[in-house]
């Protein structure tokens, strides 16, 4: 695998890596122990639900992994559950939310479990995803290989000794998010593959989607990420305990494979060694490219992403395109109306399974109405005059609102999601004139500082809202202050012991993670870093052309202005691509060519290949190194390539977010 010419191409539901770096936190305050306690004491209406969910998660335990640790190929232990085993404890401490303590309990147990007997399995807790066996005639299908190559491997050694050595006839890929295909080689190989004729199957979109999600907007996706998933965040009490979807997830490499077989948006009722799956389209509700899937003799409903043990997210807090809250609603209804009547158990890309025909279908009305719910009422709301910072509000106060216990928001919330259907249809204004080109953070920051009498006076002020437990008021106050002085600790300090106890009350894993992260970042502890998971060169191979080149127009910044526009072609030798890239003063525009067509003239031409080009964009080799080894034939102007690759601007994630 060689080096990535972007900082990262890939962000995926997968708990960072971490290290004991929350040395200065802070136990809960008397004002979270009480809101903790206060959440304890509503939870009770939900104890019969959630004892069913505990033994659900428990069910069928086959065997664990030796120790609960996964390995890579050196030996190097890359995940190892025993890190959660605090989580052993029934009662939550008073620093986690109680209901989110529950889910994170769930989500620790860990092991190769029995869903179907003799007939399905899960591996679960290795990974924030789930892999699926299913048996077959003759065989198994493996359903979402997990994130990385090493985890999945694991698991299918543990499937192979404790179950059965069944050879693989097909491998389902659910959706395009990298958490459902990155191991599929630490369970087959390509020839293997080629040499059985082993169907791969995926929705419809479904590489376009894999690979190019995050090229374009990939190293902000990974700093914001670092928060979500608690990057740098020791595990524990006082730190992060779960995603609220998933447990964390091993490093590893990610790899790709190309599906052989797409499912349309009609759907399709097929056949894999003698057994029936009959599959719907889920196409943009969590993923862009997705389905769900009945297996009549079993009577198993697999409703991968689109139904969990959470309510989701319709708009990541890592960032993303926008999710379609009405389409999603829509899609669990036509499960529940197509297969709810007969399936006797549901199971998923996360989470645990539901077991039962009337449970199974109370679960499906649940999700389906709180995804409708939070459409609807946005726009209720929104036209009536509500702007996007007041609909949380509105919404949570709903009379009669009670989310089903496995619909909560442990990851998504009704307060982000709802600012996420509001984006989706007005934007990300409000209509009010004052916030409609207001002044930047640090310039306003400054102004409010003023206002208050001095930095001395608002930080007083921060300081008595923080002790009275108004903790959003008092890190709306700090955050002025470090974003009008940086280098302000005391200010630095008292918001992150802000962002602390906000993050101690977070019933939502991602927010609880996020709050947490920001506040060891303000208190030094918690530096950006690389994605510990690592793209395949199969990976990067499927990655579109065109797109590197759109990607790396991002990062064209020329010093001094072109006096006209001129062409700078690529030619790549080994996958008959042709790629012209007009430079102006200001933008690079890439176009594709057809490989056989008459071109015009260019300032420049660059002969290689794909893989030279790489290293070149990379920074593994220089011009003059690759001319010399005659990996490039270059024709016309040296210097307009060379300006093309001096002035692509370096990417890191690793920029500042809570602070200036």
């Amino acid at each position: 695998m060689g080096k990535l010419p972007f900082a990262s191409l890939l962000v995926c539901a997968t708990a960072l890596a971490t290290g004991p770096v929350d040395a200065q936190s802070h136990p809960a305050s008397t004002v979270t122990r009480a809101a903790n306690q206060t959440a304890l004491t509503a939870a009770a209406e939900d104890e019969a639900r959630e004892a069913i969910e505990d033994a659900a998660a428990r069910r069928g335990l086959i065997a664990t992994l030796p120790d609960g640790v996964v390995r890579n190929s050196a030996g190097e232990v890359i995940l190892d559950r025993r890190d959660f085993a605090f989580l052993n404890d029934p009662v939550a401490p008073a620093s986690v939310h109680p209901r989110l303590w529950r889910q994170a309990r769930r989500d620790a147990q860990h092991g190769l479990f029995e869903v179907v007997p003799d007939a399905i399995w899960q591996l679960r807790g290795y990974d924030v995803a789930v892999m699926t066996f299913i048996k077959t005639d003759s065989g198994v299908i493996v359903v979402d290989p997990l994130t990385t190559e090493e985890a999945a491997r694991s698991g299918w050694a543990l499937f192979r000794e404790k179950v059965g050595g069944w050879p693989i006839r097909a491998i389902l890929f659910s959706h395009s998010h990298v958490d459902h295909f990155g191991g599929v080689r630490g369970v087959i190989d390509a020839e293997a593959v080629a040499r059985d004729k082993i169907p791969i199957i995926a929705p419809h979109g479904f590489t376009e989607e894999a690979v190019s999600e995050n090229v374009l907007a990939g190293p902000a996706m990974l700093a914001r990420a670092e928060f979500m998933f608690a990057g740098n965040l020791s595990v524990g009490p006082q730190g992060h305990v779960d995603t609220g979807l998933g447990p964390r997830g091993a490093k590893g490499t990610s790899g790709f494979m190309q599906p052989n077989r797409l499912i349309g948006p009609e759907g399709a009722s097929i056949t894999i060694d003698g057994l029936e799956l009959i599959i719907a389209d889920a196409a943009r509700t969590e993923a862009p490219a997705e389905y769900v899937f009945y297996v009549p003799r079993y009577k198993a409903l697999h409703s991968t992403e689109v139904v969990t043990k959470t309510f989701h997210n319709l708009l990541t807090p890592r960032g993303a395109q926008i999710r379609d809250g009405l389409r999603w609603s829509q899609v669990i209804d036509q499960m529940l109306q197509r297969w709810g009547s007969e399936a006797q158990v549901r199971l998923g890309s996360h989470g645990w399974p539901t077991f039962g025909g009337e449970d199974l279908r109370r679960e499906l009305v649940g999700h389906r109405d709180i995804y409708r719910f939070v459409h609807d009422r946005t726009l209720a709301a929104a036209n009536s005059g509500a702007t996007i910072q007041e609909l949380p509000d509105i919404l949570e106060a709903a009379p009669g609102l009670a989310p089903y216990p496995t619909a909560r928001g442990y990851y998504g919330t009704i307060n982000h999601n709802a600012k996420a259907v509001y984006q989706r249809y007005f934007g990300w204004w409000d209509g009010v004139p004052a916030d409609y080109d207001p002044l930047p953070p640090e310039e306003a920051s400054r102004g409010y500082v003023a206002l208050a009498g001095g930095p001395k006076k608002l930080l007083a002020a921060g300081r008595r809202a923080y002790d009275a437990g108004n903790y959003r008021w008092a890190a709306t106050l700090f955050n002025h202050l470090v974003f009008a002085d940086a280098t302000d600790t005391a200010a630095k300090s008292a918001l992150a012991d802000a962002y602390e106890q906000i993050g101690y009350q977070a019933e939502s894993g991602a927010w609880r993670n996020y709050y947490l992260v920001a506040a060891a970042r303000l208190r030094g502890e918690a530096t950006p870093r690389a994605l510990p998971v690592r793209q395949s060169a199969s990976f990067v191979a499927a990655i579109p052309t065109l797109d590197f080149f759109n990607a790396l127009a991002t990062r064209y910044a020329p010093t001094t202005a072109l006096a006209e526009p001129r062409i700078l072609r690529f030619v790549l030798t080994d996958t008959r691509e042709s790629i012209a890239v007009e430079l102006s003063g200001i933008v690079a525009n890439p176009r594709a060519e057809a490989w056989d067509a008459a071109k015009a003239p260019t300032a420049a031409e660059v002969r290689t290949t794909r893989r030279a080009l790489l290293g070149l964009i990379g920074g593994e080799a220089k011009i003059a190194d690759l001319l010399a080894a005659k990996q490039i034939e270059l024709s016309g102007d040296l210097a307009l390539l060379q300006r093309w690759t001096t002035s692509l601007r370096p990417i890191t994630s690793g920029f500042n977010i809570v602070t200036p």
